[in-house]
């Protein structure tokens, strides 16, 4: 989108493609579009370049250029502490970027497969001192960081790239979808303390958990609520399709269960058996990663597509659904999450630049500092 002040972001799911176009200078100027559910991705650039024409349409404006949501089963996080010493001068920024620069160029060498969509740093330890943002006008004698990186297989962002770039569109950032929508929710849910998001997917679900302001780990299970379609086509030897049917309409259409001479008790303990186990792996992660002993200590926030087959009426058929908070998320919130995540504040996350033809300066390449 050539103009300036709009941004478009495209969180493309293993099952949904949902995409919005924001005027940063109008919050009443958006305009949404999402696909339909899918689990066949056979035609997955068509679903795209759909949604792309009606963006176009609505906005009257063309598409050049788009912020990519994106999670993977084979995303993961990596944590490294570097240091350096000083002469006791004042401590610059320039220190700061050096020090990143390495801990990326260590990335790079060894998840060489791997792109790098977001770099967080944790904590600044200035002479023994831990300071959450990087203090002003400080004198320093050793400096040492604690980063967190995000990281996408890198795959994936060609694979991606590659569909947008038949319809000439760039993509500029990329963005773990995961990490968006939950450090929005608990902005917007205004959490303090530890809190945990459980992402369920389609075919993962991701942990992500925080203390405050600061991530704490991201974790992936390779299971998500494709597995429930599979555990009920499996156990009622029915296809694929109509499981994910029954999955998502068995409380609300009983003449689909009459027709088959299916009991909902039975689809009851197909789908909260395997929900249980995820939120049990879920909650075992948290607790190993977070080292809580009790579960309470953690405001833990269930969200995702795989979840939308819980609501309030089923809550009590999960062993330990008390203890959770079911988020229903929409198109709006999920695009608004990417756009948040650009425009807010953020001391702590470096802001990635994507590369441009023109000649820029030796840091620029890299990245800005902080967003």
């Amino acid at each position: 989108m050539n103009n300036e002040n709009f941004q478009t972001f495209f969180d493309c799911g293993c099952s949904k493609i949902r995409a919005g176009v924001f005027n940063r200078n109008n919050k009443n100027e958006t305009f949404y579009a999402e696909s339909e559910f899918f689990t066949d991705r056979s035609n997955l650039e068509l679903k795209i370049q759909k949604i792309i024409t009606s963006l176009e349409k609505d906005s009257n404006k063309y598409i050049d250029n788009i912020n990519l949501m994106i999670d993977s089963p084979k995303m993961l996080s990596v944590g490294i502490s570097l240091s350096k010493k000083l002469d006791g001068s004042q401590l610059k920024k320039t220190n700061i970027q050096f020090l990143i620069q390495e801990a990326k160029q260590q990335i790079l060498k060894y998840y060489a497969n791997y792109n790098i969509a977001h770099i967080i740093i944790n904590n600044y330890k200035i002479d023994g001192v831990d300071y959450p943002y990087l203090p002003n006008e400080i004198m320093c004698d050793f400096i040492s960081l604690d980063i967190f990186f995000v990281c996408l297989p890198i795959d994936l962002v060609l694979y991606f790239k590659n569909i947008f770039s038949k319809s000439n569109i760039l993509v500029d950032q990329i963005i773990c979808s995961s990490y968006a929508r939950s450090i929005n929710y608990k902005d917007n849910l205004n959490l303090t303390g530890y809190a945990s998001f459980i992402d369920l997917g389609f075919n993962k679900t991701s942990i992500i958990s925080y203390f405050n302001d600061k991530i704490d780990f991201l974790d992936i299970l390779p299971i998500g609520g494709n597995h429930i379609t599979k555990d009920i086509s499996n156990i009622l030897k029915v296809d694929l399709d109509e499981a994910e049917n029954l999955k998502l309409s068995f409380d609300l259409d009983q003449n689909l269960l009459s027709k088959k001479n299916i009991s909902i008790n039975l689809i009851h303990q197909i789908i909260f058996s395997r929900i249980e186990e995820i939120l049990e792996l879920s909650v075992k992660s948290i607790k190993s990663n977070l080292n809580l002993k009790m579960l309470d200590q953690c405001k833990i926030v269930f969200m995702g597509e795989g979840s939308k087959i819980l609501d309030n009426q089923f809550m009590d058929k999960i062993s330990f659904m008390n203890d959770v908070d079911c988020l229903e998320e929409t198109t709006e919130g999920i695009c608004q999450s990417g756009l948040e995540l650009e425009m807010r504040a953020n001391k702590q996350e470096v802001l990635i630049v994507p590369k441009k033809p023109t000649k820029q300066g030796f840091f620029e390449k890299l990245f800005h500092f902080f967003r």
